[in-house]
C-alpha cells in the first residue's frame, strides 16, 4: 500500500489491504465497547476482594470521565500530528491501562489505573472512525456499516456473558488482561498494513483551550452521575459543578476564537449538517444507554428473565439495528442518498419508545421484542448515518475533530440519558412503593430503586408484586420521556440538507482514484 492516505488503487491489493486494515480496527472498536460490559459484570467480585464498596462507583467513574475528556484531545491532535501515530499511542495506554488495572492491589489504585485506561479508550472509537474516514470515501463507507454495527451489538450481547464466564473460570484480573493479546494484534496488524501520510503541525497544542474542556466536560460528567444519587440536584455540590461547568464552556468557547490552533474549530459547526448530526447523535446516545439500563432490569424484574444472560435480552433490539444499518449503508453506497434515513430513523425511535412506555406487568416476551425491535430499526438508521455525514460535511484536515466531537455529543448524550430518565424511574419507583406497600415499600427502595435477583427473591410476596408494578410504572415513564426527546432528533433530521457523498458519482475525465477519494466536498452553509 502506497503512503499516500488512501488503499493503493491496484485491484488485486486495495481489497485485501481494505479488510486487514479494517480487521484491526473492528479489534480495537470492540475493546472500547467491551470494556466497561466485562468489567461491570465483575465488579462484585472486585468488591469481594479488594473491599472499598463505598467507592465502587468510581471505577466506572474514572473511566468514563477520563474518555470523555480525551475524546476530542485525541482527534484534534491526530489531525495536527498523523492519524496513525496517534492512534497506536492511544492503544498503547489502553493497553498500559488494562495491565495495571489486573495488577491493582487496592480500590485506590484501581480506580487510578481505570483513569489510566480511560484516557487511552478515548482515542480508540475516535481513531478507528477518523482512519475510516481518512481511508474510505464516504459513498463506499456505507459497506462498511453493517460490521461496524455487528460489532456493536456483539459487545452488548457477549460483554456480560464474556464477563461472567472469564470472573468465574480465570479470576476477575482476567476481565483486564484479556485486553492485552486483543491489543497486541490489533497493535501489529495497524503498524505493519496501515499506511497515512506523516504530519507535523508547526503550531503548538492549545493547552488554555485542553484545560477549560476538560473542566466543562468532566463538571458535566460528574452532575449526570452523581445528581440524584449522591447528591441531591438542588445540592450546593451539583449546583458548584454547573457552575464551573457552564464557566469553563463558555470561557472555551471564547477561546477558540483565538487560539491558534483550537482544540474544536468552531468553523466545523457553520456546517448545517454537521450540527445537526451532532443534535442526532446526542439524542440518539441518549436513547440508546436509556433503553439498554432500564430493558433488562424491566425484563429481570417484572417478567421473570435470567439475569445472567441479560445481554440476550436486548437480542431483538440490537438485531434490528444490525439489519437497518447494513440495507442503509448499501442503499446509502448505490444511491449515493441518505437524508430518508435520520428521517425514518427518527420516526421508528420515537414510535417504539412509546410502545416501550406501554408495557405492564402483563406484557410478554413477545410484545417487549417486537416493541424493541422497532427501537432497534430506528438505531440502525441512525447509529452510522450520522458520523458518516459529519465526517462528509467537513474538510479533510478537520476530520479528527468532526469524528471526535460527534463521538463527544453521542457520550454526553447518554450520561444525560441515564441520568435524567434514572432519576425519573427512581422517582416512580419510590412514589409506587409507599403507595402500594406502604412503610415497607418505602423502606426496600430507600438506598435504591433497582434490587438485583437476590434481593428480589426475599421480599414478602405482596412486596414483590408490588416492586413489580413499580418498576412497570418507572420503565413507562423514563420511555415515554425518551419518546419526546427523540422528536428533537426528527425535527433535526429534517432540516438535514442532501450533500453529495465525496466519492460519489463518476470520476471527472483524467482523475486518479486518490484525487477522487481526497478531494472534499463541504457544504455550504
Amino acid at each position: 500500500m502506497a503512503d499516500t492516505g488512501t488503499v493503493e488503487t491496484k485491484p488485486d491489493k486495495q481489497p485485501k489491504s481494505v479488510r486487514v486494515v479494517l480487521l484491526a480496527l473492528m479489534i480495537t472498536m470492540m475493546l472500547a465497547m467491551l470494556d466497561n460490559m466485562i468489567v461491570g459484570t465483575a465488579m462484585p467480585t472486585i468488591v469481594g476482594e479488594l473491599g472499598g464498596l463505598e467507592h465502587l462507583s468510581w471505577v466506572v467513574t474514572a473511566y468514563t470521565l477520563a474518555t470523555a475528556a480525551s475524546t476530542p484531545v485525541w482527534g484534534k491532535l491526530g489531525d495536527m500530528y498523523g492519524r496513525k501515530a496517534t492512534f497506536m499511542t492511544s492503544i498503547v495506554i489502553f493497553l498500559i491501562g488494562s495491565a495495571l488495572s489486573g495488577m491493582a492491589q487496592n480500590m485506590s489504585e484501581l480506580i487510578g489505573f481505570r483513569a489510566v485506561q480511560g484516557l487511552g479508550a478515548g482515542g480508540l472509537m475516535v481513531g478507528v472512525m477518523a482512519i475510516i474516514g481518512d481511508l474510505i470515501p464516504p459513498r463506499e463507507r456505507g459497506k462498511y456499516q453493517g460490521m461496524m454495527a455487528g460489532v456493536m451489538a456483539l459487545a452488548m450481547i457477549g460483554g456480560p456473558l464474556v464477563g461472567g464466564t472469564i470472573t468465574d473460570n480465570w479470576g476477575w484480573r482476567w476481565s483486564f488482561y484479556i485486553n492485552l493479546p486483543l491489543g497486541v494484534v490489533a497493535l501489529g496488524l495497524i503498524s505493519v498494513v496501515l499506511h497515512l501520510p506523516k504530519k507535523r503541525s508547526k503550531a503548538g497544542i492549545d493547552y488554555l483551550g485542553v484545560v477549560l474542556l476538560t473542566v466543562g466536560i468532566t463538571s458535566i460528567v460528574l452532575v449526570t452521575t452523581w445528581g440524584g444519587t449522591e447528591y441531591a440536584w438542588t445540592s450546593a455540590r451539583i449546583m458548584e459543578l454547573i457552575g464551573i461547568g457552564v464557566a469553563s464552556l463558555i470561557g472555551f468557547v471564547f477561546w477558540q476564537t483565538k487560539a491558534a490552533e483550537p482544540v474544536v474549530p468552531l468553523h466545523i459547526f457553520r456546517s448545517r449538517n454537521f450540527t445537526l448530526m451532532s443534535i442526532i447523535g446526542f439524542i440518539t446516545g441518549f436513547v440508546m444507554f436509556g433503553a439498554t439500563l432500564f430493558l433488562p432490569l424491566y425484563q429481570q424484574s417484572v417478567q421473570g428473565a435470567s439475569a445472567t444472560n441479560s445481554g440476550l435480552l436486548l437480542l431483538p433490539m440490537l438485531g434490528a439495528m444490525l439489519v437497518t444499518s447494513m440495507v442503509a449503508g448499501r442503499v446509502t453506497t448505490n444511491t449515493g442518498r441518505y437524508k430518508v434515513f435520520p428521517v425514518v430513523g427518527s420516526v421508528l425511535m420515537i414510535i417504539g419508545l412509546y410502545l416501550l412506555s406501554t408495557m405492564d406487568t402483563g406484557t410478554s416476551r413477545f410484545t417487549s421484542g417486537v416493541f424493541m425491535a422497532v427501537v432497534g430499526l430506528g438505531m440502525g438508521c441512525l447509529m452510522q448515518i450520522t458520523m458518516l455525514v459529519a465526517q462528509n460535511s467537513v474538510e479533510m484536515k478537520d476530520m479528527g475533530v468532526a469524528s471526535s466531537s460527534t463521538t463527544l455529543f453521542r457520550t454526553l448524550g447518554s450520561s444525560f440519558g441515564v441520568a435524567i430518565m434514572g432519576a425519573l424511574f427512581n422517582n416512580r419507583v419510590q412514589h409506587v412503593m409507599a403507595e402500594r406497600a406502604g412503610s415497607l415499600g418505602s423502606k426496600i427502595t430507600e438506598k435504591s430503586a433497582q434490587l438485583d435477583a437476590k434481593s428480589l427473591e426475599k421480599l414478602p410476596a405482596v412486596a414483590r408484586e408490588a416492586y413489580q408494578h413499580a418498576v412497570s410504572a418507572g420503565t413507562h415513564s423514563a420511555f415515554l420521556l425518551g419518546s419526546i426527546v427523540a422528536v428533537v432528533a426528527l425535527v433535526a433530521a429534517v432540516f438535514v440538507k442532501e450533500v453529495a457523498l465525496r466519492g460519489a458519482g463518476p470520476k471527472p475525465e483524467g482523475a486518479t482514484e486518490e484525487t477522487a477519494v481526497q478531494t472534499p466536498v463541504v457544504e455550504a452553509v
